[in-house]
């Protein structure tokens, strides 16, 4: 994610952007519903998106066109939901284009597809995967963080591939190129990320149990997580 301004073809920022949009339209009524209904989870939403914010803001290079970050989106993903993410992942996408220089206004379809869409939504289905296996939550916490970390990349990587093909062995060469470069960097990235997910985890089940027992992810009355959500 945040491939750089004007590097995508005009056609492909055009399509990723149509691509992204209902998601984030959905996205913008379910964050709409959980405000009406919850006026106080807004100080947890706040953290998602600003968790989110700072991690992708950290900037590795990379590739040509684009560069390494972690994307903290799978907090978020796991506490509301990934349309709540997809929301979140594009208003901090887009201040990072305008102060940050990261990423950019013609490539924001593409991005937000990659990290605010993707990313959530692999990293939420392997988090619920392992707590239908009764996993623990810690451990669901950080496969779920770790998925979307990786799972963002993946899409870069396809997104790049698609863009510039390699002249001799087409899309599928460059998925090779682009993902062999993107995986020095991202897996160590990811493997960091997850553990730091877990962190705060743990330190939100301590200050914030009510509400992460109304979400869902702890159980009332109990110190035992929830199995599913």
């Amino acid at each position: 994610m945040h491939i750089a301004e004007g590097y995508l073809p005009p056609l492909h920022a055009a399509a990723w952007g149509v691509a992204s949009a209902p998601f984030v339209v959905h996205g913008v009524r379910a964050l709409t519903r959980e405000v009406k209904a919850n006026p106080d989870s807004t100080l947890l939403l706040g953290a998602a998106g600003a968790f989110t914010f700072v991690l992708s803001a950290l900037k590795i290079p990379s590739v040509t066109g684009s560069c390494s970050h972690p994307t903290g989106t799978g907090l978020g993903a796991i506490l509301f939901r990934p349309p709540v993410m997809a929301v979140l992942g594009t208003i901090t996408l887009l201040f990072q284009a305008l102060l940050l220089a990261h990423g950019g206004l013609t490539t924001l379809g593409a991005n937000v597809f990659s990290m605010a869409v993707v990313g959530p939504w692999a990293g939420y289905g392997i988090y619920r995967l392992l707590r239908g296996f009764e996993a623990p939550l810690m451990v669901s916490v950080f496969f779920g963080a770790f998925t979307a970390d990786l799972s963002t990349y993946c899409m870069t990587t396809v997104q790049l591939a698609l863009a510039f093909p390699d002249p001799g062995s087409g899309v599928a060469g460059a998925l090779a190129k682009f993902g062999g470069i993107f995986a020095v960097t991202q897996l160590p990235l990811a493997v960091s990320e997850g553990l730091l997910t877990v962190l705060v985890m743990r330190l939100l089940s301590r200050s914030s149990k009510g509400e992460l027992t109304r979400l869902g992810v702890l159980v009332a009355g109990t110190k035992k997580e929830a199995a599913v959500r």
